[in-house]
């Protein structure tokens, strides 16, 4: 197998768990996809990310204190959210989310079953981990830009380890309350989060897998 094949293979199998085992993943393993992820590169080599990763009880209250800020708090984002979605985006986040609802068995009029099911982003979906990304402040768009590539590769090496994953921009939505729960300074902005650990592959919730544009969809070819 060559290294572009294998990392296709990783590319291909890759996906956002939605449901977790129990099981830790070994603190070795963890520092190994951290080493890998900050191999990325990043504007003058700045390397703007700080990573804040949870473990066991620390797991476990920060879940309480994300189910608690859903249920209670307003939305508050550093970065602020899409201002809408058109088009083929539209399509596809739609796409997404139906294909989900259905794997879970959520009929299109059950908002109540919808709203449970996005709590399930707040309690990480039983992940026994979460690494929670932050941001230089004074690099705005270009240290988020960077903090994308480190997020892509973490999820990259630990599928290659047999870590599951799911980027979440969901628990950024209260920004004030993971910077009070971590004490994260002003000088860092809330971007997003990684919960990880070891699929339950047996979940509905982990079924489905989205499709991806053609290259005719995402690509604009200027010949010379």
């Amino acid at each position: 197998m060559t290294p572009h094949s294998s990392l296709q293979g990783l590319l291909a199998d890759r996906h956002s768990c939605r449901a977790f085992k129990s099981d830790p993943v070994p603190r070795n393993v963890i520092e190994t996809i951290l080493t890998d992820a900050g191999r990325v590169p990043s504007w003058c080599n700045a390397q703007p990310w700080q990573v804040h990763v949870t473990n066991g009880a620390a797991t476990e209250a920060f879940r309480t204190a994300m189910l608690d800020a859903f249920d209670t708090g307003a939305p508050n984002t550093d970065f602020g959210g899409p201002s809408g979605y058109s088009g083929a985006r539209k399509e596809r986040r739609q796409t997404c989310g139906m294909q989900l609802y259905d794997a879970v068995g959520i009929g299109r009029g059950d908002r109540p079953a919808r709203t449970a099911q996005m709590r399930e982003n707040y309690a990480f979906f039983g992940a026994p981990h979460v690494a929670m990304i932050t941001s230089a402040a004074e690099l705005g768009a270009y240290g988020a830009l960077d903090c994308g590539g480190f997020i892509t590769s973490f999820c990259l090496s630990a599928q290659a380890q047999g870590i599951a994953t799911i980027p979440q921009a969901a628990l950024a939505y209260y920004s004030d309350q993971v910077r009070a729960h971590f004490d994260i300074p002003g000088d860092q902005l809330v971007l997003a989060a990684i919960s990880f650990g070891y699929e339950d592959p047996d979940h509905p919730a982990n079924k489905f897998r989205t499709d991806r544009a053609a290259l005719d969809e995402m690509v604009i070819w200027h010949e010379g």
